[in-house]
């Protein structure tokens, strides 16, 4: 996946007040085509910030999950390459998904 800009602010944990915005981010495959994917979800693990897309025309896909990145002031968007780091975040990421399921 590419690596795309993102601004944050001061409401929540990435800085966003998500039940305001929809934040739309232009994500590439590896093959190139580009989906519109909405940031439904933040959370923190090991002193590092990540973020859960879901694709905006097909929100029944499966989530992406990419890390936060800051560099000169500017935070962005990354790929996850790291296995380990990989599966940790998506090990979270189930924990909180299955948490938010059995709540509603």
């Amino acid at each position: 996946m590419s690596e795309h800009k993102h601004q944050h602010g001061e409401d929540c944990g990435c800085g966003h007040d998500h039940e305001h915005e929809e934040h739309v981010f232009m994500v590439a495959n590896d093959e190139g085509e580009e989906r519109e994917m909405v940031m439904v979800y933040t959370f923190e693990s090991q002193d590092s910030a990540y973020a859960v897309l879901l694709d905006r025309l097909d929100p029944e896909q499966d989530g992406v999950i990419f890390r936060f990145e800051e560099e000169n002031g500017e935070s962005f968007l990354v790929g996850i390459e790291d296995d380990a780091e990989w599966e940790r975040v998506a090990k979270i990421y189930e924990e909180i998904a299955r948490t938010d399921g059995e709540q509603e």
